[in-house]
């Protein structure tokens, strides 16, 4: 009886470590996955005509606008963005803009 009651517990015990393992790895991974987490960068190049969409000077690499609103107006411009860049999605989020040629920094901030 006392080998029966010693098998069960180190039984619950290991299946508590490995629970509390997974646990842990899940809440990682959640933080890993958080795109706002991450500061806004500043990156250079021109909103699309249709303003749904931004190509990067830097690489040639074409992104997404996720809030299109934001850069209203300024279709088809060349520009420096403040913005969340996600990477996964290949999309940007615009915090705000400048135009390039602009020496000043007024920006326009999205409502």
């Amino acid at each position: 009886m006392k080998k029966l009651m010693t098998v069960l517990f180190a039984f619950g015990l290991m299946m508590s470590m490995s629970l509390v393992a997974q646990d842990s790895t899940a809440s990682q991974d959640s933080m890993k996955a958080a795109p706002s987490a991450a500061k806004p960068t500043h990156v250079m190049g021109k909103i699309s005509d249709d303003g749904k969409s931004f190509v990067s000077d830097k690489d040639g690499k074409t992104w997404t606008i996720s809030n299109p609103d934001a850069v209203k107006g300024h279709e088809g411009h060349h520009v420096v963005l403040k913005a969340n860049v996600d990477t996964t999605n290949n999309a940007v989020n615009v915090v705000s803009l400048k135009m390039a040629g602009d020496s000043g920094m007024s920006n326009t901030s999205p409502k």
